[in-house]
């Protein structure tokens, strides 16, 4: 007997919701692509040119595609901190603090503790999560106990971690160790402390694996356990959740937990895997992209590793572009944003307006046809 029955991942692609979020993407791909080939004209440079040098950046050599897979590597771990968050209802804002005083906390361990290599690299990364963790229960507990909205807390927290960690490395730290600089920093990690790189003469590192190995977990935690879905049920409705059995202040807390421990470990790695000290401003705005890239990707752990990737390209293609032509690399961090614009709006919401407005007219005219006694068919 032949079996009709249509594969399930082809049913999935005839889903609306499907047909809508891909909808969503070829429009912002195209509209990025419009808008950008217009930028870059108006400064008197060829679109087509300053694409190939983007590719030719990021994938050109052995070399060019470790860096991507470099600065894929926080844009994955951000991205996921972030969609522990906001799949689970709460507005982590704060995921660049966390790695601030995660990225600082590696980086004493680094330097001060002497432990065997991959020990010493663990309780580097392990640690900096920890202090991820610390900095996110602050914002947590204040919502939990004061109902203060987290949106103001974790936000603020991002500027207090960020001078505290200069603070704490200016003052105490430099002097300490008698490292002179013009630059805010640590000393040096040591050897043992940092994580082998993927490929040679890049500072691409295992943290790669890590930010692969974590996003599949999350992925698989809100997928198939238990505890995933308690996680979502808290953040959507708490008291749902308390009236279905589930201990919500243990699982609220646990969702901050997860994701300022991620965005610390984030921190560690870029300790222990790109500059090998904590240096004043390293981020350059990793914590939100991480925010962005969570939301262009539909709050999707497998998405985020794609997208993840796609921001790591445009990263290293445009620092090769910005080299080679007078476009400089905001150019493509203008794009960038452009890109989360497009694919934030909601075009189901405007698909389904200019239908009702066409059905409520076909509407008007049959009535106003009836009225006169013409009857459509």
């Amino acid at each position: 007997m032949q079996n009709n029955k249509t594969p399930k991942i082809f049913v999935n692609l005839f889903n609306p919701e499907v047909k809508i979020g891909i909808l969503r993407y070829v429009i912002s791909f195209f509209g990025v692509i419009i808008l950008g080939s217009a930028l870059i004209i108006f400064q008197n440079e060829d679109p087509v040119n300053a694409a190939k040098l983007i590719l030719e950046g990021s994938f050109g050599s052995m070399t060019a595609i470790g860096n991507t897979l470099r600065w894929t590597t926080p844009c994955m771990l951000t991205g996921a901190a972030g969609i522990i968050a906001f799949k689970s209802g709460i507005n982590n804002l704060g995921i660049e603090g966390q790695m601030y005083v995660g990225a600082l906390t590696a980086a004493i361990v680094g330097f001060v503790v002497e432990l065997p290599p991959v020990l010493h690299v663990a309780a580097c990364i392990v640690m900096a999560g920890i202090a991820g963790v610390l900095w996110v229960l602050v914002p947590a507990l204040m919502r939990l106990f004061f109902n203060i909205n987290e949106y103001v807390t974790t936000m603020m927290m991002n500027f207090v971690a960020m001078l505290l960690t200069d603070y704490i490395t200016l003052w105490i730290i430099m002097p300490g160790f008698k490292e002179t600089s013009t630059t805010i920093r640590t000393p040096s990690i040591l050897s043992s402390a940092k994580l082998p790189t993927i490929i040679r003469g890049t500072s691409a590192s295992y943290g790669f694996y890590i930010a692969l190995f974590i996003c599949l977990f999350v992925y698989v935690l809100y997928k198939y356990t238990i505890k995933g879905y308690e996680l979502k049920q808290v953040g959507d409705n708490i008291k749902f959740a308390k009236a279905g059995g589930v201990n919500t202040t243990r699982t609220f807390i646990s969702i901050f937990v997860l994701s300022g421990f991620i965005a610390g470990v984030c921190g560690g790695i870029e300790v222990t895997g790109g500059y090998y000290r904590y240096i004043s401003n390293f981020s350059s705005t990793m914590g939100w992209d991480g925010i962005m890239i969570a939301n262009i990707s539909g709050r999707n752990p497998i998405a985020l590793i794609f997208v993840s990737f796609v921001w790591g390209m445009l990263k290293t293609g445009a620092m090769h572009m910005e080299r080679a032509t007078t476009l400089n690399r905001l150019t493509v961090n203008l794009l960038q944003m452009i890109f989360v614009l497009l694919v934030s709006i909601n075009y189901e919401g405007i698909i389904n307006h200019i239908k009702d407005k066409w059905n409520k007219r076909k509407m008007k005219n049959q009535m106003a046809k009836a009225k006169e006694g013409h009857y459509v068919q």
